[in-house]
């Protein structure tokens, strides 16, 4: 679970509640590390001010457009165009949509998720600060963590089988996007 420090959280709230004050329409990115806590803060916002949040989850990269090419690339295994046509286009327009989550286990689209209009959106997950993207957030949040923490925490949450891909593959993708982009420096209020 997110432990903030009181001040944080206050800070973020704060900036939140500005940007809500001043603007028809709020988006709002929280992306880090994995197991760092951009689910949870999302949902803890969300308590704070009704919400729209998004999953960069429902995003990875469809098996038909697992091209080497694609793969090779820096933050390429997520479907960041699908996220900017099906879901960011749409809340700019303030109109009733909806999109396709990709499951995992079943490696395809799956079930619709409608979204109607609300002053605030989160969108959460890694890769959610991606160039394709980054433009469109009225506020950056970059959540980060050690990495025996990170370890400790992504046993607890996906279990033993599940850690080598995570060491392996997973967090060394997060890294290098993050190291590249310079996603970190981009945020507006970093959590460590």
């Amino acid at each position: 679970m997110i432990k903030l420090k009181d001040y944080k959280y206050i800070e973020i709230k704060n900036d939140i509640y500005k940007l809500l004050k001043s603007k028809k329409q709020v988006l709002i990115a929280i992306d880090g590390n994995c197991c760092a806590g951009k689910t949870t803060l999302a949902d803890m916002i969300n308590k704070e001010y009704d919400s729209n949040i998004f999953h960069m989850d429902d995003f990875f990269l469809r098996e038909e457009l697992k091209t080497p090419e694609r793969l090779e690339e820096v933050g390429g295994n997520v479907d960041y165009v699908r996220f900017k046509n099906e879901v960011l286009e749409n809340i700019i327009k303030n109109t009733e949509f909806k999109y396709q989550i990709y499951n995992c286990k079943i490696e395809a689209l799956d079930k619709y998720v409608l979204v109607k209009p609300k002053q605030l959106n989160i969108i959460e997950g890694s890769y959610s600060m991606h160039p394709t993207l980054i433009n469109f957030y009225d506020y950056k949040i970059f959540l980060t963590l050690d990495k025996d923490t990170q370890v400790k925490r992504v046993l607890e949450r996906n279990g033993i089988e599940m850690l080598q891909p995570f060491v392996n593959q997973w967090i060394p993708m997060e890294d290098e996007y993050f190291s590249k982009f310079k996603i970190k420096d981009s945020a507006d209020i970093v959590i460590e």
